[in-house]
């Protein structure tokens, strides 16, 4: 699919996974969702890259309410108001930016999502432009969605078997599809960074967000 198209994608995939992590929509409060600019009222507090090409968008600011979605680990460790976290949010598609918080932890807990959005080009080495010291700390993770679901997904979703009706795109199919196809690529290129602070589970957590709770978001 190319960028444009999914862009309306992914704001049906927003509203079908929050429906599906909170429970049909209780678990998630929607406090903002408003236009945002430079200069404006809801502009971001890092300046977003681009030079002024990515300055204005969609800002949305949500609280989600997770007890019954961490580790059981977690529930016995934790307060319950330690288990709400706050969603910023900037779509300056085809970049955006989500930056997560929590109250109780302040500044000891964050994970921040950049994600740029590209037509046909799946080996940019840095287009996150990051500086030497972050650039020598990255690790890369692929993520093929025709190869790297896990279970559940509905068999009409599956990209390796679904086919559209109205482009004739799909399936997606074999190893490394994506070189052998004429059809359009999209690939979204995720830089997560990652911050949690807490003596004796430290490790554990940021580990689980890595593997597991980052793709909540990568997904998206």
């Amino acid at each position: 699919m190319t960028v444009e198209e999914y862009q309306v994608a992914q704001l049906w995939t927003v509203i079908e996974a929050s429906k599906d992590e909170t429970g049909g929509g209780d678990g998630v409060e929607i406090l903002v969702n408003e236009p945002f600019s430079a200069g404006s009222q809801y502009e971001p507090d890092e300046e977003l890259p681009g030079n002024g090409a990515y300055s204005s968008g969609q800002y949305t600011h949500k609280i989600y309410h997770l007890a019954s979605k961490v580790p059981s680990f977690i529930r016995l460790l934790a307060p319950g108001e330690a288990l709400n976290v706050t969603e910023k949010a900037w779509n300056a598609y085809p970049y955006c930016r989500t930056v997560i918080t929590n109250g109780y932890m302040k500044d000891a807990f964050f994970i921040k999502v950049e994600t740029m959005h590209v037509q046909d080009k799946i080996d940019i080495e840095n287009v996150h432009e990051l500086p030497p010291d972050m650039l020598a700390k990255r690790e890369v993770i692929y993520v093929d969605i025709a190869a790297d679901l896990e279970g559940g997904v509905k068999s009409e979703w599956d990209p390796k078997t679904f086919q559209s009706k109205t482009t004739g795109r799909g399936p997606l199919v074999g190893p490394r599809w994506w070189e052998n196809t004429d059809m359009p690529i999209m690939c979204a290129y995720k830089l997560v960074t990652c911050n949690f602070r807490w003596f004796g589970i430290q490790g554990l957590v940021e580990s689980y967000i890595a593997k597991v709770g980052l793709l909540a978001w990568v997904s998206l």
